[in-house]
């Protein structure tokens, strides 16, 4: 395994449209129409069961509070052993190989050194690893790329995931950082990354479905999970979870998550040939992981361009490999985990189409009998990329994680909850289910 050191200070998913053919752009950040996006998943055939769908009664305004602050693309949320709560910066790109950029036409991506993670300690915000890969827009600094997740083994040893791929046509790693596309074992103390898995270059050699426009084989790790002795990574642009041993044995992947058909959601233009496709196929891009109670193995979805409304689900996968539905209609989904009552907590990125323009998000719980309760919209929610909850029972979200200089850490009390509309919301079971996961994800 590979050793890189860094410095030490006193710290998207890509989305991605798919015709016939997959093409996978930039994760999570604020482009305005171009930009691409993730993409829904679809099964060929589901054996579930409708649980029952309860009427949600009123409860009192949640509390948020801003716990973190002036973050650069704030991603990933993990509290240590300490208590301490540790936060991914993607950063905001830097100086160095800047080339057309690989998602937004007409613009410059740039690569720089400015991923960091930050921590809160006693009330006190400071970053304690710097010098992290990042790509980003420039000049505006938007779209970072870069430490994506950060998560606690049982022993308390942390564990770094950095997103994008090693492009194939040149080095893009910036000099004396750590590569993209990997997943590290992190010393605080020395400031030392040692490579556990090269998660890009498995899924270049193994898994070329995600390309960029300008024809690169796309990958990004966005989360983890670690559960006993291995890590369980979604990555977003290889539509697919892989596992490995924390040793970095075993590297395999676990499932490759197909895309699905819908209608096309935007008309036609007037001038619009009477032939146009009405139908278009978008791929997963599955952005979180997370085990529960029944030790299956959960995944949230974003879904891709033109980011359909309502149609983001939630899969499980059980100890025999097969794959269901466990709750479905939602809306670019970025995040997920249980608490230790079974409670599974839902983060979508914005609830309406990206390409609207209104980055208000929400925290949705789900609870094991199936009712779901919106405990924040918008309220300074917005474009939310990641969640973890605390050791006081508060869920702490990622917000504003699209943009340098002003991504947020909330915390939202989840005992005091805003109540969606009482229609139906769908949610998919399977018998006895209590809302579980096979993999321990962000149990942050």
């Amino acid at each position: 395994m590979r050793l890189v050191r860094i410095a030490i200070l006193t710290v998207d998913v890509f989305f991605q449209p798919v015709k016939k053919r997959p093409i996978i752009l930039a994760p999570d950040c604020r482009m305005r129409l171009s930009l691409l996006s993730k993409s829904a998943i679809s099964f060929a055939a589901f054996t579930f069961c409708f649980a029952a769908v309860l009427e949600t009664k009123p409860a009192a305004a949640t509390t948020v509070s801003v716990v973190a602050d002036g973050l650069d693309n704030v991603r990933g949320l993990s509290f240590g052993p300490d208590g301490s709560l540790y936060i991914t910066e993607a950063g905001v790109g830097g100086d160095q190989l800047c080339a057309p950029s690989i998602n937004v036409p007409n613009q410059i991506d740039c690569i720089g050194t400015s991923g960091a993670v930050a921590r809160i300690k006693d009330g006190k915000q400071e970053r304690v690893l710097t010098g992290l890969p990042s790509r980003a827009l420039s000049p505006t600094n938007v779209q970072g790329i870069g430490a994506n997740d950060i998560q606690f083994d049982a022993a308390g040893n942390p564990y770094l995931l950095i997103g994008l791929a090693a492009n194939v046509n040149y080095n893009n790693t910036p000099l004396n950082s750590p590569n993209f596309g990997e997943l590290y074992k992190v010393d605080f103390n020395t400031g030392a990354l040692t490579s556990i898995a090269d998660i890009s270059s498995y899924e270049i050699a193994t898994n070329p479905s995600g390309i960029f426009p300008n024809g690169d084989v796309a990958s990004n790790p966005y989360s983890f999970t670690i559960g006993g002795d291995t890590a369980y990574i979604a990555n977003a642009a290889g539509n697919d979870v892989l596992s490995v041993k924390l040793d970095g044995s075993n590297l395999t992947k676990v499932i490759a998550l197909p895309g699905q058909t819908i209608t096309n959601p935007v008309p036609p233009s007037a001038d619009a040939p009477p032939n146009q496709v009405q139908e278009i196929e978008v791929a997963s891009v599955p952005t979180g992981v997370a085990i529960g109670p029944d030790q299956a193995l959960y995944i949230s979805q974003l879904t891709g361009v033109p980011f359909p409304e309502g149609k983001a689900s939630i899969f499980r996968v059980g100890s025999d490999g097969k794959t269901t539905v466990y709750a479905d209609g939602f809306t670019q989904l970025t995040d997920l985990t249980f608490d230790t009552e079974g409670n599974l907590y839902a983060l979508q990125y914005a609830n309406q189409s990206y390409l609207k323009g209104n980055f208000d998000a929400s925290l949705i719980q789900i609870a094991p009998d199936g009712t779901r309760t919106t405990l924040v919209s918008g309220n300074g929610l917005e474009s939310a990329t990641a969640l973890t909850i605390g050791p006081d029972g508060a869920v702490y979200v990622s917000s504003k994680g699209d943009r340098p200089g002003i991504g947020q850490v909330l915390r939202i009390d989840p005992k005091a909850k805003v109540p969606e509309s009482s229609s139906a919301l769908g949610v998919l079971g399977f018998g006895a289910l209590g809302a579980g996961s096979f993999l321990a994800r962000k149990r942050r």
